[in-house]
């Protein structure tokens, strides 16, 4: 098949007729986009990243969470939607995010998702007022923060198939900001985070709150069905305001849908995987669907009167990192792998593994969790590492000892111990492993879970699997790439699939696509395919 042209040769811009050019929703200010909502009540709805130990994402927000929280009194007035005192906190946590979440995506991909979210923040009424940013990162997410941060993950980018799609994203995370949706999760978070920090007082240890998944962090909030609806329907008067056919919000609902079919049907190939975040913290409801499709034809508009821009967006998405990106390693399975620092182990059956910047998030059964992180070996080697990684973790918090054991793991020198720690709920078990990596590195697990057989011998488990990869095995992990092909005469799904570089290659490339599997492919259309080369 013939891959598609250069970007940069085929490269243009969608043209929108000047007739929708000027669009924009009456509401610029608090007090007008009240009324708005009220009239609708009645209606039914990067640098090389090094894993290292993690400090919790409360503690490093919070502070510019608390400044916005003085500065959020209410929307009342002519106080603008997006104030300079939104923007400024939001600013200031911004490159916080990034750091946890997987830092931004560079390149053209991320230049595009700029320019079409300034589209829809004009839409919006906030030109200006917004910041769009592609994250590094291959769950499938998106997020709005005070301040018009809108964030949108290269995974979520790589399952929808046009502009308009991608589009309706953006504006889906406007209508959150123009709502003030963001403000009242806030509150919500901001009074758990209280709780949690008295739990912090009770233990001494901030890191051991957030590993024990107590801290409510900010952005998995879920909204409300009525906040998913209000956002929904500003969403599309956004993305119609912006030139697009506002049936392209129901075609990304429907792509949604299907990646979360598609995790659920492989699961048991790939337990390292979970459900799409956008569907935990946007509730994909059964009717919702439906419902974006009604709203879409209220506006009076015939399907594709207005554009979704499939080729643009396949354009800009050819080329784009898709899966784990190597310098944050490969999650495969249950089994964890880094070319680079050339490590790896594997997690016991029943457990799932999530990959971010700062560590491997591990959780297991009954509750059981923890995490897999590295930093550089201090002077005082191995016993010196673990020391470090139990301040940081426990602070003053009592514990009750137990065996320090030196144990070799498949040639790897390691330290290995168990601990009771007293928490307002009981006591929980603490389980650390530290490894001596090649080179200056060392390498950690934190387990933490209830005292029981079946956890100790999972832990067990999981410690012993800690080994250092081979040049061979680390030169065989590769990144993958969407590539966007042109279908020759012949083709089929089934031959497109078998250039699949994932598993479930068939289904892989269905859900990719859009498509059921009675759906051929015609001579010409162009598909996007997973491959090792760029």
């Amino acid at each position: 098949m013939r891959l598609l042209e250069a970007r940069r040769v085929a490269r243009r811009r969608d043209h929108i007729s000047p007739g929708v050019r000027h669009l924009q929703p009456p509401w610029r200010r608090c007090r007008r986009h009240a009324a708005a909502r009220a009239s609708k009540k009645g209606r039914e709805p990067r640098n090389r990243t090094h894993l290292r130990a993690s400090l919790p994402l409360m503690i490093r927000v919070l502070p510019a969470l608390g400044l916005a929280m003085l500065l959020f009194s209410g929307c009342s007035g002519d106080d603008p939607v997006v104030s300079d005192a939104d923007r400024e906190a939001g600013a200031e946590a911004h490159p916080q995010l990034l750091a946890e979440f997987g830092g931004a995506y560079s390149g053209e991909e991320s230049a595009y998702v700029v320019r079409l979210g300034g589209k829809v923040a004009n839409a919006a009424g906030l030109g200006g007022r917004c910041t769009f940013t592609l994250v590094n990162s291959d769950v499938v997410n998106a997020f709005a923060v005070p301040g018009c941060y809108i964030y949108v993950t290269r995974g979520l980018m790589g399952i929808v198939n046009s502009e308009g799609e991608l589009a309706s994203v953006l504006a889906h995370e406007v209508g959150h900001i123009t709502a003030r949706h963001s403000q009242r999760q806030q509150r919500r978070s901001i009074w758990r985070g209280l709780g949690v920090l008295a739990v912090q007082v009770l233990t001494g240890s901030e890191r051991l709150t957030r590993i024990a998944g107590e801290a409510a962090a900010f952005f998995t909030l879920r909204y409300s069905r009525g906040q998913e609806y209000e956002a929904d329907d500003l969403g599309l008067t956004y993305l119609r305001g912006a030139g697009y056919d506002p049936y392209a919000a129901a075609d990304m609902l429907d792509a949604l849908g299907r990646q979360e079919s598609f995790l659920a049907r492989t699961r048991g190939r790939d337990e390292a995987r979970s459900l799409p975040e956008w569907t935990r913290t946007h509730p994909l409801t059964t009717n919702r669907v439906t419902r974006a499709r009604e709203q879409a034809a209220a506006t009076g508009l015939e399907a594709d009167a207005l554009p979704e821009n499939e080729l643009p967006f396949l354009r800009e998405v050819d080329g784009l990192l898709y899966g784990d990106d190597p310098e944050q390693g490969f999650v495969i399975g249950r089994r964890f792998a880094h070319p680079v620092m050339r490590i790896g182990f594997e997690a016991p059956q029943g457990f799932t593994l999530t990959n971010s910047p700062q560590a491997i998030l591990i959780e297991g059964p009954d509750g059981l969790r923890g995490e897999f992180a590295g930093g550089p070996m201090p002077p005082g080697g191995l016993e010196a590492y673990a020391s470090s990684v139990l301040r940081q973790l426990l602070g003053d918090t009592p514990v009750e000892p137990g065996e320090v054991r030196r144990v070799v793991v498949n040639g790897v020198p390691s330290i290995q111990s168990q601990m009771r720690i007293q928490t307002s709920d009981g006591a929980v078990t603490l389980s650390l492993a530290a490894y001596r990596g090649a080179g200056d590195g060392a390498y950690h697990f934190v387990m933490i879970g209830n005292p029981s057989a079946p956890s100790a011998a999972a832990v067990a488990s999981l410690f012993g699997s800690f080994r250092l990869l081979g040049e061979e095995e680390a030169r065989r992990l590769k990144p993958r790439w969407i590539r966007v092909a042109k279908v020759s005469p012949g083709e089929t799904a089934q031959s497109l699939a078998a250039r699949m570089a994932t598993d479930a290659p068939l289904e892989h490339f269905l859900m990719l696509n859009g498509r059921s599997g009675d759906q051929p492919v015609r001579p010409g259309e162009l598909v996007k395919i997973v491959t090792y080369t760029r």
